[in-house]
């Protein structure tokens, strides 16, 4: 007896330990299945997604690709594709490129059929409605900019010649080479490949993100729909209005079907019956972060319309047709997530009454995207702050939600979840903001725990239950921190007027919002008040260094990303202008001056710095240039404050690559364990 005693002494912990929950880790989150909704069957009751790996060690996405029957949930695995990769899916068949050739197959992959040769180096490939037309972009030179282009006895040359603006843009430099849309026939490919931007400067699809979302044929094939911002140097550097033009293919003439229309003209979409078409439009130019509505337009008269004009919000994502052509659904944030909206879009655009809008979804969660309708349900993208982006059919009377990919749930079901909090708290001007706090997993009020400060970047994006690999607050709370997010002023999903109250006033009332949330959770016992740390990137970086000259001994450490330091030389190296224009109020040589550059500016506070702040920064970022990391690493260094730089020389705004993603987490706790 005894010695079973003694047995179940030293089996127990053991099976106890066993039945511990881990927490998130960098390896674990890099490694996540990532789903992607690729194309659906026309009868929209079939939906074609992959699932992709990261591979930790190469850094290279395996894909596995999936049929799901919408009707039952039933899954199967598929290679329908081969070596090729996926165009689209209609009526036609299933379209995939190989090199440049496109293939169609009419019977779900068995048998492949070349129907153009003629895609040397195409992008975004788009096929027509009837299949006889193929519309892709291509990069092609247009003016000499490099030296060795220039001079033709100079080819070691690395010279950049540049007279005008637009020199580069996210992480590339202008080389002279521009993106067109081009058309060619399939059946007959003796036919010449056409440009429909020939002899004109201008990028089709948008630089630096634009892809097929960009162009679509009309539903009767004779017409190709494309974005762009026909301007060039300074002109294009300050200036968001793009517009939608109509190429009509019999007798290439072009039309402008937003002429006036001054702000964001994008996404083209024509309604399943093919007699209206939407697009997402902003009417301010040089206002990035305008209210995004939707319009919609009468192809046959012309007649526009915004339907969702009498809405006090802005969408803050995609959208797509009903299949009866008479709603539009959309996803936008609201109350700090993104739930699913519809807007019925009436008969008679002439009517000029607005009609209401309806939100569909409710919950702690963000719908991401839209993938395909049948009957009364939609399938749609899901993330929370817990789980990265699953796919789940939404009932449309009801709203109620059922996962039908489980890509990480084996996963997820071996770590503990952290909780997640919408906290409303009272801001110095008596305004109510929402501010999310994301606690540890196994969560003990008795303890006392450290606690972070996001500051979100934007600085007009919305703060929901997103899922991210870098900035995941599910990876800070399984490292035992609690998370204080707030939705301060400029975050979409809590009226129009709180997201443009940012404008112009970048360091004032956004400043105090931040602290009344730090403030505010800091009363509750669990919050290590002496171990307070706040972080951010983009504008949360610049809200960083801001806070690190009037936090008033508040916080115990800081990290900024990318942040922007001082705001004269960020205004002359930063390249979308018109973003500085409209948010800073003008250049810093107007008269007066912008407070943006004096009371708003944070290296005029650096006097003020006492407390260790780490400074990440990447090599190939042009939004945020790299002098405003090392202008902010060596002021911390010359007056003695303890700093780190973590400098990324191949990473843009963003860090794109597993390698860099792990030594970016890896810091991140380290300097945080060390200083907090």
């Amino acid at each position: 007896m005894r010695k079973i005693s003694l047995l179940l002494l030293f089996i127990m912990p053991l099976i106890l330990f066993g039945q511990e929950k881990n927490v998130m880790t960098p390896e674990l989150l890099w490694s996540l299945g990532k789903v992607a909704t690729l194309g659906n069957s026309p009868d929209g009751k079939i939906l074609f997604y992959k699932i992709g790996k990261t591979d930790l060690t190469t850094e290279k996405t395996s894909n596995q690709y999936f049929l799901l029957n919408v009707d039952n949930g039933q899954q199967t695995k598929t290679d329908l594709l081969g070596d090729k990769t996926f165009v689209q899916w209609d009526k036609n068949g299933i379209y995939a490129i190989k090199g440049a050739e496109l293939f169609l197959s009419t019977d779900m992959g068995k048998t492949w059929k070349t129907v153009s040769s003629q895609l040397k180096d195409a992008e975004n490939v788009v096929v027509s409605p009837d299949g006889l037309w193929i519309a892709f972009s291509k990069t092609i030179s247009f003016s000499k900019v490099l030296g060795k282009e220039i001079y033709n006895d100079v080819p070691k040359s690395t010279a950049q010649v540049y007279t005008d603006l637009n020199i580069r843009h996210w992480d590339a430099w202008n080389e002279g080479k521009v993106s067109h849309v081009f058309v060619s026939s399939t059946n007959n490919t003796g036919a010449p490949v056409r440009d429909l931007l020939e002899n004109e400067p201008y990028d089709a699809p948008q630089k630096p993100f634009g892809g097929a979302e960009d162009f679509i044929f009309s539903p009767d094939s004779k017409s190709i729909l494309y974005v762009c911002k026909k301007k060039i140097g300074k002109a294009y550097a300050q200036s968001t209005n793009t517009d939608i033009y109509a190429y009509h293919i019999g007798d290439a003439k072009t039309t402008n079907l937003t002429e006036g229309m001054m702000g964001y003209d994008m996404a083209p979409a024509f309604s399943k019956d093919g007699k209206k078409l939407a697009w997402l439009s902003m009417k301010r130019d040089g206002y990035e972060a305008d209210k995004n509505d939707v319009v919609v337009m009468d192809w046959a008269t012309k007649v526009k319309m915004n339907v969702t004009s009498a809405w006090d919000e802005t969408v803050d994502g995609g959208f797509s047709w009903s299949t009866n052509s008479d709603h539009i659904f959309f996803n936008a944030a609201i109350k700090g997530t993104k739930q699913l909206f519809s807007v019925k879009v009436p008969a008679n655009l002439m009517a000029r009454i607005s009609p209401p809008v309806t939100q569909i979804t409710k919950g702690a969660f963000d719908i991401t995207g839209i993938s395909a309708q049948n009957g009364d349900h939609l399938i749609v993208s899901r993330t929370d702050m817990n789980h990265a982006t699953e796919l789940f059919n939404v009932d449309l009377k009801s709203g109620n939600m059922k996962a039908v990919t489980h890509a990480n749930d084996a996963d997820y079901a071996r770590i503990a979840i952290s909780d997640t909090k919408l906290r409303m708290v009272k801001t110095t001007d008596g305004k109510e903001m929402g501010v999310w706090v994301v606690y540890p997993p196994n969560f003990d009020p008795a303890k006392k725990y450290p606690t972070l400060l996001y500051c979100q970047g934007g600085p007009e994006s919305s703060l929901t239950q997103f899922y991210s690999v870098r900035w995941n607050f599910q990876l800070m709370a399984a490292n035992g921190y609690i998370v204080v997010a707030p939705n301060r002023r400029g975050m979409p999903g809590w009226g129009v007027e709180w997201n443009e109250a940012i404008a112009k006033d970048w360091g004032g009332q956004p400043m105090q919002d931040y602290l009344s949330a730090i403030d505010d959770v800091s009363k509750e016992s669990y919050v290590d008040k002496d171990r307070l740390g706040c972080v951010g990137a983009s504008y949360g970086g610049y809200s960083v260094y801001m806070l690190a000259g009037i936090h008033n001994n508040r916080f115990k450490t800081f990290i900024a990303h990318d942040g922007l330091f001082d705001m004269k030389s960020w205004y002359g190296t930063t390249e979308e202008l018109w973003f500085a224009n409209f948010d800073l109020g003008g250049n810093y040589w107007s008269n007066p001056v912008s407070k943006s550059y004096t009371e708003f500016n944070p290296s005029n506070y650096i006097s003020k710095w006492n407390t260790p702040i780490m400074v990440i920064q990447g090599g190939i970022d042009f939004r945020v240039p790299i002098e405003q990391g090392l202008e902010a690493f060596q002021a911390a260094q010359l007056k003695g404050i303890k700093s780190k730089l973590l400098y990324l020389p191949n990473e843009n705004h963003w860090v794109l690559h597993a390698h860099n993603g792990l030594v970016w987490q890896r810091e991140f706790f380290s300097w945080l364990k060390e200083t907090l």
